[in-house]
């Protein structure tokens, strides 16, 4: 509340004060925060209504008032219980008012005083008061302790900077040991209750040794201070040339009107906070980043990560979405434009934009395509993209084995960044964009972590509004995206994964399918591509049923895709080179711009003679029919199977094998055929692996044939599981295995009569195409297999039906190239 003055005006009477006369009653003046000695001089701020008016009434010079300290300096109006007993009886020098009605007063310290009862409460306090009076002792000791205590008050006005030197020079001066403790102690910064300790303090010795403690505990702390003031001003200085060259450019800038480059940097970061409609959550972060960054100098590494940090926030699409296109027919439309056939997929496509017509809450599905190479899953994505009207994010996860490429790295790591899937956001510029995530079944796992766990909270509608990247340590809502993942195969996918997805299947293709798909997409984009979208080239269907069955051999439509734009480059060169393009490619055609057929059909020539049997076979690329060939030679009852069979298959061909022996009579076999024979089982394309249970009808049929003499049908193939027993168990793949028969020119189909059901899920026309036999035992499926005597020589000479296999290509001798992987084949 009081300021207190300059040393010199402390000292200027040297007047005996112990004579002064003090009235038994006096008002009294409580102070907040002060105590005022004895002998000493000392202004206060005179601010309270009833101090006003104590002062007005004692408005003449030389007036003795009681000056005593509050025991809580917050208290506006104490009462006397709140006072210090013991005070100061003080004479005022001197009063200056000031314009705001506050006085300051000048007084000087005459006596201690003992407040006793009060009699006056309003407008202001007014007690009894009694003078104590110091004994007057003086011996050695007080002598020693009088030296010790100048000499400690020198020390420490020396080191305190805003105290003049005179005042060591003023202390040395003074003989009374009391006067000189009062005036030390008016000069010390102490706290209130030690303050008034001293000024209870009669005893001179007592007040002395109280002093000097005190003054010991200040010097230590002031010689600490300037130890630690000592130490950063050394480090300040290896900076202060650095620093006055940034202040003097700042200063060059601001005149040249540039301004300060990092003030702008800030500020500019301030607006997009306030731009970017972040959560509370990460609002909060981003200011508390914000001022570590104001007071990181831009020259620290530290700067650098905590601004990328901030940039990263402020990118995010935190309410940034585009609004979806509800209109059914409009997505109808896209959809029949860009893909063929696919009723069951767009059927949910629509079904979702009904439903959100309805709800415009409803989560985002997590739709899963899988199918074989080339069926269109990605592209089909962007379809739903287009047909919705959001941005399209593609991720690749094929080889992804860190699950921070998924979630993001840290930032305590040098170069962190966030995770794959809040850089697609950012990319996007949407927080509600159709994001893909393709090949799902290709991801690995290795020390650095399972990314298949780190997408389970992605791909959880439940869970990923507070989905948290490493890097951010915020959550971001991604309940808005449309998720959807493609993989070929379903069986390397996590089934916790695999629970969160709804699963859409996309098999092969028909023939008659490719050759909508081809006329429709294929042909025009070729073109377009190889420079011949002016020309009026047309490929007849003849032509393209020849590159289908002569060039490509596959369940999707790549290759089929790059034997067109093969055709394509040779037309665009024949044109360069002066030559007319022909209007119409015929089949005639075709063997002229791509060479020799690469596949040729071989299923009635194999099964020609006894012993050779056609299977079907899934793969991830589809579905393949295989050949079984079986032959039997003198031996010991041995059975040799070869073509890198798995161990299920093995087993398949020993229960084959078991059933034929117990049924041989049936069978019109010697029931001695394998007392000295050896028989071998052989699956052609011997560098594939194949394994499952599905071979086992196959493998007795093959065997069957071969011991009867009786050559398995041409156009028939066969799939299923068989038990000791004879019968034939239901198997997988149905679907894909069907359409490989048709592509093969297979006219006739045995398959489990518990798979009859799957049938559903194949196109009408397909199974018109197609006999379907089903069967419960393995003496059905031998009976419909195998020929009899006149259908021997009737199948002599081979069909033109009959389409090539991939097995059969397997089996002509073509190196495989250098590095190519193997593809296992499932008989499941």
């Amino acid at each position: 509340m009081a300021d207190k003055p300059k040393g010199e005006k402390r000292f200027e009477i040297e007047e005996d004060l112990s004579k002064a006369e003090i009235p038994e009653v006096l008002p009294v003046l409580p102070l907040r925060g002060i105590v005022i000695f004895p002998s000493q001089i000392h202004p206060f701020l005179v601010s309270r209504p009833s101090s006003l008016k104590l002062i007005e009434d004692c408005g003449q010079t030389s007036k003795v008032i009681a000056l005593a300290a509050q025991k809580n300096p917050e208290d506006e109006q104490p009462a006397p219980e709140g006072l210090f007993q013991l005070g100061t009886a003080v004479r005022i020098l001197k009063m200056l008012r000031y314009p705001d009605q506050s006085v300051r007063v000048l007084v000087q310290g005459l006596a201690r005083i003992e407040l006793g009862q009060f009699t006056q409460r309003e407008p202001y306090f007014l007690a009894h008061v009694k003078r104590l009076n110091e004994p007057v002792t003086s011996d050695r000791e007080i002598d020693a302790l009088h030296a010790h205590l100048v000499s400690q008050f020198s020390k420490f006005v020396s080191l305190v900077p805003y105290l003049p030197d005179e005042l060591q020079v003023m202390a040395m001066q003074v003989k009374e040991a009391s006067r000189l403790a009062d005036m030390t102690a008016s000069y010390l910064k102490i706290p209130i209750e030690e303050g008034q300790d001293l000024l209870a303090t009669i005893d001179v010795r007592a007040r002395l040794e109280k002093l000097i403690a005190i003054l010991g505990r200040e010097i230590e702390m002031l010689e600490l201070g300037h130890k630690i003031q000592s130490q950063v001003q050394t480090e300040l200085n290896k900076n202060q040339r650095e620093y006055y060259l940034r202040q003097q450019l700042k200063a060059i800038q601001k005149e040249l009107g540039e301004g300060d480059a990092r003030t702008s940097e800030v500020e500019e970061i301030e607006k997009k906070i306030e731009e970017a409609k972040m959560s509370p959550e990460a609002r909060k972060v981003a200011d508390k980043e914000l001022e570590r960054l104001k007071m990181i100098p831009p020259e620290s590494a530290e700067h650098t990560v905590v601004r990328t940090y901030l940039d990263w926030l402020v990118s995010l699409p935190w309410g940034i979405s585009t609004e979806d296109n509800l209109d059914i027919r409009h997505a109808r439309q896209v959809l029949d434009e860009d893909h063929y056939d696919l009723e069951k997929i767009k059927e949910r496509i629509l079904e979702f934009l009904a439903v959100r017509k309805l709800k415009n809450d409803t989560k985002g599905p997590i739709l899963c395509f899988v199918g074989p190479p080339g069926t269109g899953k990605t592209s089909l994505g962007k379809s739903i993209a287009r047909a919705l009207g959001r941005k399209f994010v593609r991720l690749s996860l094929g080889g992804i084995r860190d699950e921070a490429e998924i979630r993001g790295h840290r930032r305590t790591y040098i170069g962190s960044l966030p995770g794959r899937i809040i850089q697609g956001l950012r990319n996007a510029g949407s927080n509600n964009p159709l994001f893909i995530l393709d090949e799902v079944d290709k991801l690995g796992m290795d020390f650095r972590g399972d990314p298949a766990s780190a997408l389970l909270e992605v791909l959880d509608p439940e869970q990923n509004n507070t989905f948290s990247d490493h890097y951010l340590d915020v959550p971001f809502d991604l309940s808005k995206v449309l998720f959807l993942t493609t993989a070929n195969v379903l069986d390397p996918v996590p089934h916790a994964l695999r629970d969160r997805m709804e699963v859409l299947e996309l098999p092969g293709y028909t023939e008659e399918e490719k050759l909508q798909i081809v006329e429709r997409h294929l042909i025009p984009k070729q073109l377009n591509e190889n420079g011949l979208g002016d020309r009026k080239i047309e490929f007849s269907e003849e032509a393209l049923r020849e590159i289908i069955h002569s060039y490509t051999r596959e369940a999707g439509l790549r290759n089929l895709e790059r034997e067109i734009a093969r055709v394509c480059r040779k037309i665009a060169r024949s044109i360069t080179e002066g030559e007319t393009a022909p209007a119409i490619i015929s089949g005639a055609d075709v063997q002229r711009y791509l060479g020799a057929p690469r596949f040729f059909s071989e299923v009635a020539e194999r099964t020609q003679e006894p012993g050779v049997a056609t299977g079907l076979a899934w793969t991830p690329n589809g579905g393949e029919i295989m050949f079984i060939e079986s032959t039997r030679m003198s031996g010991q009852k041995g059975l040799n199977l070869t073509g890198s069979l798995g161990d299920v298959m093995k087993e398949s061909a020993q229960a084959a094998l078991s059933y034929v022996r117990t049924h041989a009579a049936e069978l019109g076999i010697a029931p001695d055929f394998f007392e000295k024979s050896d028989i071998h089982v052989h699956v052609p394309a011997g560098a594939i692996p194949k394994d499952g249970p599905s071979g086992g009808v196959t493998i007795a049929a093959s065997l069957a044939s071969l011991l009867s003499g009786r050559p398995v049908r041409s156009d028939i193939a066969m799939t299923g599981e068989i038990t000791l027993r004879g019968k034939v168990l239901p198997v997988g793949g149905i679907k894909e295995k069907v359409l490989a028969a048709k592509r093969a020119g297979i006219k006739t189909i045995i398959l489990p009569r518990r798979n009859e059901r799957d049938l559903e899920d194949i196109q009408p026309e397909v199974r018109k195409e197609l006999e379907m036999i089903f069967v419960d035992t393995v003496d059905e499926v031998i009976r419909h297999a195998l020929r009899d005597g006149e259908a021997v020589k009737a199948a002599a000479q081979p069909t033109a039906e009959a389409a090539p296999t991939p097995a059969a290509e397997a089996a002509q001798p073509v190196p495989a190239p250098a590095g190519a992987r193997t593809q296992r084949t499932v008989l499941n």
